[in-house]
């Protein structure tokens, strides 16, 4: 499961061995612990090389730093808590009360976040913010300015273990300018 969560791209092989249901099921039920991976279904793993090499997504040193155990066999345990939370909200967020709330959302439950990320519209900046974490490390940075005809809004997912989506939604809301 936590492979799942930490995945930026997963490979659903084997597809002509299970009915169109039976994959689409699987699809929901990995989409429901990791919502921004992308999936590919495949049959003898054939798959373009370049949707799955180079993504530049995943950093196994910074996973490693944080859980040196993470490749050791015990280190990973099945677990139906794990899933994921996303907001899409429009209107600007107050800078400072992001990075408050941010900071004690880390502290508090940086643990159990597997990993998170965003494209966020911060109030009085002409350029997107965008920003990923994995447990409580966390990088974000100005991005290319948003578009004449873009829709400004703010997107963000949360992937881990027990996350209550309404108190994840209420406190990203009291961040609204």
């Amino acid at each position: 499961m936590e492979q799942l969560a930490f995945a930026d791209v997963i490979l659903l092989n084997k597809i002509d061995l299970v009915t169109p249901a039976e994959l689409d099921e699987l699809e929901q039920r990995i989409r429901s612990m990791n919502a921004m991976a992308k999936i590919y279904r495949t049959k003898d793993a054939q798959v373009e090389m370049d949707s799955i090499l180079g993504v530049g997504a995943f950093d196994l040193s910074r996973a490693l730093e944080i859980d040196p155990n993470f490749l050791g066999e015990d280190a990973h345990e099945h677990d139906e808590t794990v899933g994921s939370v996303a907001i899409v909200e429009s209107g600007a967020i107050d800078g400072e009360k992001l990075n408050i709330w941010l900071g004690k959302l880390l502290r508090n439950q940086g643990p159990d976040i597997f990993r998170m990320k965003g494209i966020l519209n911060i109030e009085g900046e002409d350029n997107r913010f965008v920003f990923q974490g994995v447990h409580m490390l966390f990088d974000g940075r100005a991005d290319r300015p948003w578009k004449p005809n873009e829709t400004r809004k703010n997107e963000l997912v949360f992937i881990g273990r027990n996350l209550d989506e309404t108190q994840l939604k209420e406190g990203f809301r009291a961040c609204l300018a």
